[in-house]
């Protein structure tokens, strides 16, 4: 009863006291109905027999005893007790030399056997490389030996029996070698149960190496948008075009040097999430959450509040230029009529201030009136150009002009000295009309001369002034326009032309009648101060600015002929590349949702597509180029395409977004299937299923869709069913699912996976079925980074009993699928 107490590990009922015989026949049908519980059939073995020495009863219940409780729990890939253990030893032995196991007595005779069993689990007791094939006995006895005092399995056979029996003793053998098995099956377990360990903690590492890179990558861009956003919502102003212009060609030196490495870092750091979230997924772990301001979203909304500071710091820059442009163009303008009224009125105070009429005849008098009131025409008619200068000045403050102070100053002193001969004309108009009472000798003709004169006196400034004027032209259409009122305006040079002729007969017919009547002509028309000289120079300066003007606009035809063909140039390439994004846009989008064949060749296919889109990028630097001397040319509107640059630049950055978007997929997809263990044709049947519900081909299913897509399938579906599956395929209620969630839902269906029972089951058994496990236990069944992992991680054993130092292994196991905090 004892032997079989300590060889099942169970309890027997009490033996009986006493020591007489049917004391012993009771003791041994105890034992005997015991085995016989255990289903062991007893044939032909009686308690008498056994009490009574019946030595072949007595050693057939012994081995009974072995062969059930010690051998037939010995199971290897489904074989029977003797098949299972020889099946055991032949595969631990098999890469020793000299060993061949195909029995139980022959096969051992020789030790190699033994000490080769016990080399490959203890490689550090038995050197088997000094062991001799001649020495049986000496070879036996070490294996003995070495069983005995490490192993704690006793020595049950005797070494020279072996060797001097022709067949030894089968069962001995085998009782002998489970033993063996017993004290070694533990070790392989604990290896087993550290492998698994090994694996779930190597996936949990790698994990968090990929988030550490994540987090690390997220916040570099974050801080590079950060720096860059208060640059382009600067919108201070310069007041020279020179200082703008450098700051236009540092804004295209961010965008073609510095932001297209920014652009390849966010595209990688969504495929990297993507590929994060994805493994986490497979592995059955908690869905990666970034730290607060560093989700993808986050980051997307970053990058469009940085192209949204970028657009508006170039439309900023464009206007800024345009309006100093204007600026130094009416300022100039300013300059030249200022400068031709102060010329005008230079001396016209000090002549209206004169008092000469005084002591003048009647005729002279009369002269006077007649001379100030051709000086009031004259004034009336620079009205218009105070006026104007006026209005400039008051333009330039309003678009805020740097020298406004300067401009203004003059404005003022202008508009001041017009008050100021505006009423010294009324006075002397007031004293000659008095005057005039007293002399009313007038002189027909030199009036006549004067009223003439003072209008083509006007019109000969206001043609040496238009000749002079400065312009401003962004097409070849306004330069043509020019060009054609310049031609009009020579064709008015005749009849000019007669009325000179005509102005200056009048002053004729004063010098002939003065010599008919012998009068004393007078040195200057009392009326005008004009004399015909004057007449003379100012025609001849007409004369002289119409080639000169003729030149100066053939040049800005020029001009704008170039830029008018910078303008086709660059819509002939825009009208092309514009197109050619658009389609490989669609045609991504294509092979996105309606990918064939196997996910090795829809990879080489979009490889293909990404190089070809890579080798068009050439046309997209020729265009830059052609948009650059655009630019340079200061032209900034193109009527021959709708495409932009901005429209160009977006629609580049989308095609390649959505060529790595879908790369990233399929690798996904490779991912998904390597990890489950898909085939091709699972992977193209959940493809062909997906296509098939997705009624609007936008690589989504409504959740219509998928229900009927279940359905297909196979799945019988109530509302509380499909209303779980949809939290699992659609956990932020977006009202679709995509194609990555129906694959991860498929492979869930269809793969197994480790589950967090698995883990608690493995430290289970380092920890010796205990509910905690120790540092030392971890160190010595785990590798050195992986224990020590195991142990910064897990949270010190609160149960009672444990030792100091004691850690929750259950604890940790569901952290690390996400069932608890860890």
């Amino acid at each position: 009863m004892l032997l079989l107490e300590v060889i099942s590990g169970e309890r027997l009922p009490r033996p009986d006291k006493g020591k007489m015989r049917f004391h012993k026949i009771a003791n041994v049908n105890k034992a005997l109905d015991f085995i016989a519980s255990k289903g062991v059939k007893l044939v032909s073995i009686g308690a008498e027999e056994i009490v009574d020495g019946n030595l072949k009863m007595t050693l057939g219940m012994i081995w009974t005893i072995i062969l059930r409780f010690a051998i037939q729990d010995i199971s290897v890939e489904e074989t029977s007790a003797k098949e299972g253990l020889l099946l055991w030893c032949q595969r631990k032995t098999a890469p020793y030399r000299n060993v061949n196991v195909q029995n139980f007595h022959t096969s051992w005779k020789d030790g190699l056997a033994l000490c080769a069993l016990i080399h490959r689990h203890r490689p550090d007791l038995i050197d088997y490389a000094k062991l001799r094939k001649d020495d049986p006995i000496g070879n036996l006895n070490t294996a003995f030996e070495v069983a005995e005092k490490y192993l704690d399995i006793p020595k049950m056979l005797d070494a020279e029996d072996i060797v001097n029996t022709p067949k030894p003793d089968e069962k001995a053998v085998m009782t002998y070698v489970s033993c063996f098995y017993h004290a070694f099956a533990g070790a392989e377990q604990a290896e087993t149960a550290a492998n698994r360990i090994c694996k779930v903690l190597a996936v949990n590492q790698e994990n968090e190496k990929l988030m550490e890179e994540y987090e690390k990558l997220a916040s570099e861009l974050l801080e590079w948008i950060r720096r860059t956003v208060p640059w382009l919502e600067n919108r201070t102003g310069e007041p020279s075009m020179n200082t703008m212009q450098r700051k236009l060609e540092d804004f295209r030196d961010y965008r073609r040097l510095h932001k297209p490495p920014r652009v390849q870092e966010k595209c990688q750091l969504e495929i990297n999430f993507n590929t994060l979230q994805t493994k986490l997924r497979l592995s059955h772990r908690p869905a990666f959450m970034p730290s607060e301001g560093k989700l993808v979203s986050d980051i997307a909304n970053a990058w469009r509040g940085l192209e949204q500071a970028e657009k508006g710091y170039e439309d900023w820059l464009l206007s800024e230029i345009r309006r100093l442009e204007r600026l130094q163009h009416l300022a100039e303008k300013f300059q030249q009529k200022a400068s031709l009224h102060e010329a005008w009125t230079q001396g016209k105070e000090e002549m209206l201030s004169q008092r000469d009429y005084e002591s003048a005849s009647l005729q002279e008098v009369r002269a006077l009136l007649r001379r100030h009131e051709a000086f009031e025409s004259d004034l009336a008619a620079h009205q218009d150009r105070v006026e104007h200068v006026a209005a400039l000045a008051q333009e330039l403050n309003e678009l805020d002009y740097h020298e406004a102070a300067s401009v203004n100053s003059r404005c003022q002193a202008i508009c001041d000295q017009w008050d100021n001969l505006g009423t010294l004309t009324q006075k002397r108009r007031d004293a000659l009309e008095r005057m005039e009472k007293l002399l009313e000798t007038i002189d027909q003709l030199q009036l006549e001369f004067a009223r003439r004169v003072a209008p083509f006196n006007n019109w000969l400034d206001g043609a040496v002034e238009d000749l002079q004027d400065v312009w401003l032209v962004h097409s070849v259409e306004e330069t043509q326009s020019l060009v054609t009122a310049h031609e009009q305006f020579k064709a008015t040079l005749p009849e000019a032309d007669r009325e000179r002729g005509a102005i200056l007969g009048i002053q004729g017919e004063i010098q002939k009648i003065c010599q008919t009547y012998g009068l004393r002509p007078s040195s200057a028309n009392p009326y005008i101060a004009l004399s015909p000289q004057d007449i003379n120079t100012k025609w001849d300066t007409v004369r002289k600015l119409v080639p000169s003007r003729d030149q100066t606009l053939q040049e800005e035809l020029t001009r704008q002929q170039v830029n008018e063909r910078l303008r086709r140039q660059f819509a002939a390439q825009a009208n092309a590349v514009g197109p050619w994004i658009q389609g490989k846009v669609e045609e991504v989008g294509r092979l996105a949702a309606g990918m064939a064949g196997s996910l090795e060749e829809q990879m080489a296919g979009l490889r293909q597509q990404e190089q070809n889109i890579i080798n068009y990028k050439s046309n997209i630097d020729q265009l830059e180029g052609d948009h650059q001397l655009l630019q340079e040319n200061l032209v900034f509107d193109n009527k021959h395409t709708v495409y932009s640059m901005e429209h160009i630049r977006v629609g580049w950055e989308q095609l390649l977004t959505s060529i790595a978007r879908t790369i990233n997929e399929v690798e996904n997809q490779i991912l998904t299937r390597d990890a489950k263990g898909l085939s091709q044709e699972q992977l193209n049947e959940f493809r062909a299923s997906f296509n098939h519900f997705d009624r609007k081909r936008n690589g989504m299913m409504e959740p219509d869709d998928f229900r009927a897509c279940l359905i297909s399938m196979g799945y019988d579906l109530g509302e509380v069913e499909f209303a779980r599956i949809m939290t699992m395929v659609d956990p932020n209620a977006a009202g679709v699912v995509t194609f990555q969630a129906f694959i991860d839902f498929m492979t869930r269906e269809t793969a197994e996976t480790d589950t967090a029972e698995q883990v608690v089951a493995s430290f289970k058994i380092l920890a010796g079925d205990k509910n905690y496990i120790t540092p030392e236990e971890l160190r010595q069944e785990l590798p050195a980074e992986q224990a020590e992992y195991c142990i910064r991680r897990m949270a010190p054993y609160k149960g009672a009993g444990a030792p100091a130092g004691a850690l929750d292994y259950v604890a940790f196991s569901s952290a690390l699928y996400g069932e608890s905090d860890l």
